[in-house]
């Protein structure tokens, strides 16, 4: 009798010890869950153009939607050529929003989205434009005060603009704002003729382009129109080029990871109160 009352009683013991273990997993359990919940990390791959004005927006975002890096959602942005960020989405880079430069990648990977069936999550995603770019030409060796579009044909073609003088453009094939770079060099029928006399230097995205005239090290860059409003530069530095004269650089989105937060951002993006920091930094209003 008293050996079977041990038993129960080790038994009973046994299985208050386990169900308090129990408890304690289910406990720490839901605790990692409500942390994970709480901690979120939403990853922006942006273009390069957008490095001046994208950390306003989202200090505006987080100060609006009272949100800290000490809450629940952390912003990570990634800057590179457009083609770049392209290319490491396609490849699996774990980002949520893609900010291009241009409409055509965000429409390619769009168009890839809805012929993949392994992709279930994003076959709605939609591209979306949120701001459309200004064009510039930037010295800090040439004085541009007095010229105008016509007497840059004249600058580019007298005779002292040498074999030795330099002009920079983001890479054409990767870069929207060099794509537009060439795309008016060859209206003014200009680009063959400094190609030809190795006096293009190609940059990989527009932010080495502005740095290679921001040094001096080329003689005129051709760059984004908000990168020299962030520097505050001075008039005679630069010119920036008729919206007509080279084809409009349209800047879409799309979201890559169909996430709550990834949502609320892009929507802020695209409100009045994001509408105006682009407005400040350079660039022109939506239609």
């Amino acid at each position: 009798m008293g050996r079977s009352l041990a038993a129960i009683s080790t038994s009973a013991c046994l299985l208050l010890a386990l169900s308090a273990c129990t408890a304690d997993k289910n406990t720490n359990a839901e605790s990692a869950t409500a942390t994970s919940a709480q901690h979120q990390t939403l990853r922006i791959a942006a273009a390069a153009n957008l490095s001046d004005v994208l950390p306003n927006i989202i200090d505006s975002y987080q100060t609006d939607s009272n949100i800290s890096n000490q809450d629940n959602l952390d912003i990570e942005v990634t800057y590179a050529s457009s083609g770049k960020l392209y290319a490491q989405i396609k490849a699996g880079a774990p980002y949520d929003i893609f900010l291009s430069a241009n409409q055509e990648f965000p429409a390619k990977l769009a168009d890839e989205s809805i012929s993949d069936n392994t992709d279930k999550n994003n076959k709605s995603a939609s591209p979306f434009t949120y701001t459309r770019g200004q064009l510039a030409l930037y010295s800090v060796t040439e004085p541009l005060n007095d010229f105008t579009p016509a007497s840059l044909l004249d600058a580019f073609t007298s005779a002292s603009f040498t074999g030795d003088s330099k002009v920079s453009i983001a890479n054409p094939e990767l870069a929207p704002y060099g794509a537009s770079a060439k795309a008016y060099l060859q209206s003014q029928k200009m680009y063959d003729k400094l190609h030809a006399q190795k006096s293009l230097i190609q940059a990989e995205n527009i932010g080495q382009a502005f740095q290679y005239a921001h040094t001096g090290s080329v003689d005129y860059g051709f760059v984004a129109q908000s990168q020299l409003v962030a520097i505050k530069a001075k008039p005679e530095q630069f010119i920036t080029l008729p919206k007509a004269s080279y084809p409009a650089i349209l800047q879409d989105g799309i979201v890559v990871n169909n996430t709550v937060p990834a949502a609320a951002f892009t929507k802020y993006l695209r409100s009045d109160a994001g509408q105006q920091y682009f407005a400040q930094a350079g660039y022109l209003p939506i239609q």
